[in-house]
Formats: structure tokens, sequence, C-alpha cells
């Protein structure tokens, strides 16, 4: 029987599936195919049938369970070869693609623009059509604009192939549930790149958090800000992108129900005006969690010379956390003292150097090759962020623009909503009483 470490070490080519289902591009991506359809849907198309695929295979990486593993195949840094397909060519697609290198992936590059320059600067190539890309790799990676993920991500997972997909996993928390649904289908893994969860310092905010570092949490504060995106005119259409608090502030939205805990209750508002032709957005959404917490998220697009700032401060009944990116330091702390024995509170992040794309990318590479099929929520390789998570903080910015709309308060119960797509429920670090005191 294989050792555990040899199951891990599969040879990437068994993620390929020998067959594919007819599927749909947005008019961002050059058309070869019959339009996707969900499962089940009036007009989905059945399987065609099995094809040859257009790139050789490679041999199977070999588990030896006497010798030393080549570097090449040693999963705490390379995994096994896989061929990613990166499917579009902006700026996420920049910041991702030297990570797949990174990990030692072959990369093919499609974009309705620009995807030879991107193959060119990080040593992959072109592929003229989407079907060409999924007849050559093992797994794909979203990074298109929000309102073609739908689209492009459920090709891929018709396909057979596992999804990674940028923030927001889709525009709206409808098309979200169908792209799940579409995973669960085809029994393949999807995730969303919700990257803030792997930048160090939120990270061991949280833990510090869950370990009751700050003892009940009361208030938490998220801020990220920049200049109005103005370089692709998609985003400053809300039907398209969202606006500010789809696009920009989703980030926060879900680090605050995983520090947290479920959501009951969203309020929000936003300002926008136009200055000299430059356009600024500024959005304020207030979160009530299930355990009682307050959390108040602040998105900005602002002047051109806006320098992009993100910062968070979580104060609790014992003490708080906090971070800015214009400081230096890492996580600065006013916690009551360790007792004897205690465990060290969370320490500076500010040496640490590997992007978080780098990081994401890495743990949800490590899934991708730990199985053919989608990973059990409970599996040790699942990411931190599941296709649930992507769909429910779609599910509380959408809230916060009918909030917006209204001028009211709008209700929530994502604990409710969590387990209807069948997750499990972020539970609350510590309970407050009504009264606000700790329970």
């Amino acid at each position: 029987m294989p050792s555990p470490a040899c199951e891990t070490r599969r040879t990437a080519n068994s993620l390929r599936k020998p067959s594919r289902r007819s599927n749909a591009f947005s008019s961002e991506i050059t058309p070869t195919r019959a339009p996707y359809a969900p499962p089940g849907a009036q007009g989905a198309v059945p399987a065609r049938r099995r094809r040859a695929l257009v790139v050789a295979r490679r041999p199977a990486i070999r588990c030896e369970t006497t010798a030393r593993p080549r570097r090449r195949d040693r999963m705490s840094h390379r995994t096994p070869t896989l061929t990613v397909g990166l499917v579009g060519a902006g700026g996420m697609a920049r910041a991702h693609a030297p990570a797949w290198r990174a990990l030692g992936a072959d990369l093919v590059v499609h974009s309705h623009d620009g995807a030879a320059d991107v193959a060119a600067a990080h040593g992959g190539r072109a592929a003229a059509t989407l079907d060409d890309l999924l007849d050559a790799v093992d797994v794909v990676d979203v990074v298109t604009p929000t309102p073609t993920h739908l689209a492009v991500a459920g090709a891929a997972l018709a396909a057979g192939r596992h999804v990674l997909c940028e923030k927001p996993l889709t525009r709206t928390g409808a098309d979200g549930a169908t792209l799940l649904a579409a995973a669960r289908a085809a029994d393949r893994q999807l995730y969303p790149g919700h990257v803030v969860r792997y930048f160090p310092e939120y990270a061991r905010m949280r833990d510090a958090v869950r370990a009751g570092a700050v003892g009940t949490p009361a208030v938490l504060r998220f801020a990220r800000g920049g200049a109005f995106p103005t370089w692709s005119a998609w985003f400053a259409d809300e039907a398209r992108s969202g606006g500010v608090v789809l696009d920009l502030m989703l980030h926060d939205l879900d680090l605050a129900r995983w520090v947290a805990g479920e959501v009951t209750s969203v309020h929000a508002t936003r300002r926008s005006l136009d200055a000299d032709g430059a356009p600024r957005t500024l959005a304020h959404v207030v979160l009530t969690h299930a355990g009682g917490a307050l959390s108040h998220v602040r998105g900005l697009w602002g002047a051109p010379h806006t320098s992009f700032r993100t910062s968070f401060h979580v104060a609790g009944n014992a003490g708080t956390l906090r971070f800015d990116s214009a400081e230096s330091g890492g996580v600065r702390t006013d916690l009551a003292p360790v007792p004897t024995g205690g465990e060290d509170r969370p320490a500076p992040a500010a040496g640490e150097r590997e992007s978080p794309y780098l990081t994401e990318i890495r743990e949800v590479a490590r899934a991708f090759v730990a199985a053919p099929t989608a990973l059990a929520p409970d599996h040790p390789l699942h990411p931190r962020a599941s296709a649930v998570d992507g769909v429910v903080a779609v599910e509380i910015a959408e809230a916060a623009l009918g909030s917006i709309a209204s001028g009211e308060p709008v209700a929530l119960d994502t604990a409710a909503r969590v387990r209807d797509l069948g997750g499990v429920p972020e539970a609350a670090p510590h309970r407050l009483a009504t009264t606000g005191s700790p329970a």
C-alpha cells in the first residue's frame, strides 16, 4: 500500500478528464463552442464524445520511499508539474503568473488581448481560444473581469478542470450559487481568490482573535483604499463590477465574517462625486455578527494621487490588535501580559517577504494535486477559502448595495445560507451578551 506521501505526489495528468462538455464564453473570450448551461438547466448541452488531448502526457512522477525525492517533487516547495491555464492577461494575471511559475507550473495563457505578452514574460505560451487552452491544461485560473467569471469558470468546470477564480467569485450571489452547483455536478474543485486571508498580518490577527487574545471581540474596523481604477472602463460600470463595495470591499467583508463569525444584519452608505473629471467613491458598511460584535468596513476609490492603504483595528474586552500598511512593524498589540507558560503574542510580519499570492496559490495547488475530484470541507489540504465562502461574500456585498439603495439595514442570516449551500458556518469566537458585556 503506498505511503501517505506517495498519495499526495500523484501525477498531475490524473487531473485531466478525457472528455469535455460544451460550454460558453463571454464576449471577452474567443468563442468556439456552444453556450454553457448549468447542470439540469434548459438548454444544457450533453457531454461530447471523447477525444485525444492535444498535449502529450508526461510520465507519472515516481514515488520512492527509500530515497530523498528530487526538489521538483517536494510539496513543501514545488508541486508536481501542473499545466495551468491562465484565462486573462490584466493586472491579476501578472500577480498570479509568477506564483504559478515559482511552483514549477507550466503556463498556457488565453485572453482577448495581451496573452502573448503575459506568456512571454513568464515563460509560458499563448492559446488562441479557450477551447485550445482547456485541451492543454490540468487546471484553470480565472483572472478575467468580474462579469465573465460565470461563463469562463463554468466552461472550465464542464471540461473537468479544477478552478481557482479571482474574487469576486461572480457578479451576483445567484450566479455564485449556479457556479457552485456546476462544480458539484462535475465533482471538481472550485476556490475563490480571497488573497487577503493569506496576508500574514490578517491571518495572524484572525488566529489571535480565535485564540482569545482580545477576549470577546466587540468592534472590528477594516479600511481599504486607493486611486479610482480608471485604467479600465468596466470598473466604473456598477452593473458590471459591483462598484467599490463588490470589487474592493469584498476582501474586508469576507475577512470580517472569517474573524468575527456569521452576519445577521448589513447597513451601508456611499458617497460618490466627480471632481474635474476624476471620479471618487467612498462607502461604509456596518455588519452585525451573530456573536454580538460589530464590524465597520470602509472602502475608498479616491483621487488619482491616492496611495493604496489598508488597515484593521480589532477591539475586545481584553485588548486590541491593529495594523496599518502605511506603518512598519506588522501587527501592533495592546494586550494583557502573557501569563507564565502562556502562548506568545502574534509576531510582527514585517520581515516576511513571500508574496501572499504565492502563499495562496501554493495552498490551492496542493489541493488540486491531492485529488482529481472535489475535496471534503474537512480535508486537511482544503484551502482556507471555500467556494461557499465566495458565494456568501458576494451575497453580503449585495446586501450592502441593497442597503445603500434603500437607506435601511438589510437582515441577513449567513449561517443559514452557509448550511443551505452545504458548508459549515463560522463560529463566533466569543459571544457578547445583549448588553454588550461578556457573556
